[in-house]
């Protein structure tokens, strides 16, 4: 990959929302080849889409419930952890699957209305596949940082007295 495609990148990655004709300016290219390059970055799936990152938090009357799951699967002969990957990625709930090493196979991250809705997805739809052998969930109570950005409220101090021994 030419160093320009990795500027051009490295850009999108921190800010999605980037006019084209900035880019162009910020890597020394032109428009028109700024735009080849996404084009064709876009058809080699370099750049899957984009996207927004929100704080939920500060969305009123959003109640959303985050969990990561963590699996341990029997491997499909000839085909490892792909075809078992393949059926959970496919499910609404799951936002993103991650091949792990360690104690579990797989990390998911899921989203739902409710608590009692990803246990619902986790009891009725995980849980159920033939290859998923266990499965441990885990409660995503406060978001500090996700994909290198701060999730802090620099407005509000910190109420609770301060306790030494």
């Amino acid at each position: 990959m030419e160093e320009k495609e990795l500027e051009l990148l490295k850009l999108l990655e921190k800010n999605g929302r980037l006019e084209v004709e900035t880019i162009a300016s910020m890597i020394d290219l032109s428009v028109d080849e700024t735009n080849t390059m996404m084009e064709r970055l876009e058809k080699q799936s370099a750049i899957l889409g984009y996207s927004t990152l929100i704080n939920w938090a500060k969305v009123l009357e959003y109640e959303g419930v985050t969990a990561m799951i963590d699996v341990k699967v029997t491997p499909t002969r000839g085909a490892g952890f792909d075809v078992v990957a393949e059926r959970i990625y496919r499910f609404p709930e799951v936002k993103a699957l991650y091949l792990m090493s360690g104690a579990y196979d797989l990390s998911i991250s899921v989203e739902g209305k409710t608590m009692m809705g990803i246990s619902r997805f986790v009891s009725d739809k995980l849980s159920t596949l033939d290859s998923v052998v266990s499965t441990t969930t885990h409660f995503v109570l406060k978001k500090y940082k996700h994909d290198g950005i701060i999730f802090e409220d620099n407005d509000e101090q910190d109420k609770r007295m301060l306790v030494s021994p």
